[in-house]
């Protein structure tokens, strides 16, 4: 089994998903250990001094200014976490649980937040039994850390609540830690807090869907180009010496991509009833501009998550001088707009790819093709409902994309003032991902009808859109002819395109896409 090694210095986006969605092992390297004693050394030399420290010696939020003796501290840690873990809702993911839980261990692992050793090696344990604690959807506005989802990952270290065992059986969190030789941590000064306050779940998602996001770009660029092909278009407007004049990036891998991909077609170019056409329709022609810019987009996320993987969010953090000093590194408006970002790019890919659906369905502007691609228009509907599902998709689409980080709501009597709504951003997020996915997967259902109508009509497609068809027929998603129950072929289409079906036909032909 894969090993990651969590050392003092962040972690990559690859390692959070070989944990989250792989279940790869957890390792802490030993400088980790070492900083994780050298940190601790100092928060216990604050902690015997008179004077309060805030998240040592004192209370949290808008009760920091209360004094903790001694005897009380423990019990503080244990509380913070207990009344914090106040989630509300739909259980979260499991991916996502592993993700907020590597995340928090990254930064545990850093030195910085002055939790003992031996409270981190039991976050690895937990991870690496496959105990995932019940984290629910409501909780968290993205400030001072994503706190309840952090929390109830807390309460499970210190064997309460209730967890998933690695057989998918929720129990209480103290069997599973039994049954797997674990003991329960007895939290001390600081290490409440520091269990709880970080960005990890928002930053957890951001990581998986852009994952998930480059699969579906990609898969975007090559069903734009089979739409394209089905309509008769025209792929000179693909030509790399138009996009170098216009120079962003994701534009020219997008016209690069589609270009690719239609070599050797013998279905562009070609005019209808011997009219020339002169120009495509928006959503064929400026396919690149749109892709490429949601491509942009993506690469600006990167560059925000890789920072995000490099650094220690909490508070107080410990510095390497032994100053222990409060912050605000835990606010989430970095993490909180990329998502948000994202989720308008999304739903603009969304919308592009819904009206090349329509246009292919449309006997008026398919330019030969039947009414809806149906094998007996008027006996049969063929795909006229399948772009009703693709349209009510795009126009939750667009309700997702109404940014969460525009909204703040005040808390804990108004010393929290002002939140990020991080943790919404990405839940919405993620919903948009799942959406879009299937969005494409409507498209690449009826451009591979059409271009297999093309055929019959004596047309010759491209190489790689012959490889697409057969990888698709392969996978049980049927082609052409008379109507039936239409949902599970499009439910094995979406799983096509989730599962990068579409990038792995068109590679061998086209050679790595961007």
């Amino acid at each position: 089994m894969h090993t990651v090694v969590v050392g003092t210095s962040g972690t990559t986006a690859q390692d959070v998903i070989a944990v989250a969605r792989g279940n790869a092992r957890v390792e802490l390297s030993a400088d980790a250990v070492a900083a994780l004693a050298a940190a601790r050394e100092i928060v216990d030399a604050l902690a015997a001094k008179p004077e309060p420290v805030y998240g040592v010696s004192t209370g949290f939020g808008a009760l920091a200014s209360r004094h903790i003796s001694p005897e009380l501290r423990a019990q503080l840690q244990r509380n913070i976490v207990r009344s914090h873990a106040a989630g509300m809702g739909p259980r979260v993911e499991r991916e996502v649980v592993r993700a907020l839980m590597f995340l928090r261990l990254k930064t545990v692992a850093s030195g910085h937040t002055g939790v003992r050793p031996e409270v981190a090696q039991t976050m690895a344990d937990v991870l690496n039994a496959g105990i995932t604690p019940v984290v629910h959807e409501y909780g968290s506005l993205g400030c001072s850390g994503d706190l309840a989802p952090l929390s109830h990952c807390a309460l499970a270290l210190m064997g309460e609540g209730d967890a998933e065992g690695p057989d998918g059986t929720v129990r209480p969190a103290g069997e599973l830690l039994a049954a797997h030789g674990i003991a329960p941590v007895e939290l001390r000064e600081k290490e409440g807090l520091a269990l709880l306050n970080g960005t990890d779940g928002m930053l957890g998602m951001l990581i998986m869907a852009l994952a998930d996001l480059r699969t579906l770009y990609t898969s975007a660029d090559i069903t734009a180009a089979l739409s394209l092909e089905a309509l008769l278009g025209t792929d000179k407007v693909l030509a790399p010496e138009l996009h170098a004049i216009r120079p962003h990036p994701g534009q020219g891998a997008s016209a690069d991509n589609m270009l690719r991909v239609l070599a050797g077609s013998g279905l562009t170019g070609h005019h209808q009833d011997d009219a020339p056409r002169v120009q495509d329709a928006y959503s064929v022609r400026c396919a690149p501009q749109v892709n490429g810019a949601g491509r942009d987009t993506l690469a600006y996320a990167a560059t925000v998550a890789d920072r995000e993987l490099a650094a220690a969010v909490d508070n107080p953090v410990v510095l390497p001088d032994g100053r222990v000093e409060s912050n605000g590194n835990f606010h989430g408006a970095p993490v909180a707009y990329v998502l948000d970002f994202l989720a308008i790019a999304a739903a603009d890919l969304g919308s592009i790819t819904e009206r090349r659906t329509d246009r292919l369905l449309d006997k008026n502007r398919s330019h030969g093709l039947p009414p809806f691609l149906a094998d007996d228009a008027g006996v049969d509907s063929g795909l006229m409902i399948a772009q009703y599902t693709q349209a009510a998709l795009v126009s939750e689409m667009k309700r997702l994309a109404v940014p969460a980080s525009a909204d703040s709501i005040p808390s804990s009597a108004m010393q929290e003032d002002h939140v990020s709504m991080g943790w919404s951003a990405a839940r919405k997020l993620r919903t948009a991902v799942g959406n879009l996915a299937r969005i494409v997967a409507v498209e690449l259902y009826a451009a591979t009808r059409a271009v297999e109508l093309r055929a019959q009509q004596g047309l010759t497609p491209a190489p790689a859109t012959r490889a697409v068809i057969e990888a698709l027929r392969a996978a049980g998603v049927e082609g052409p002819g008379p109507d039936r129950f239409l949902s599970p072929d499009l439910a094995a289409a979406d799983a096509f395109v989730r599962a990068g079906g579409l990038v792995s036909a068109v590679e061998p032909v086209t050679g790595p896409l961007a």
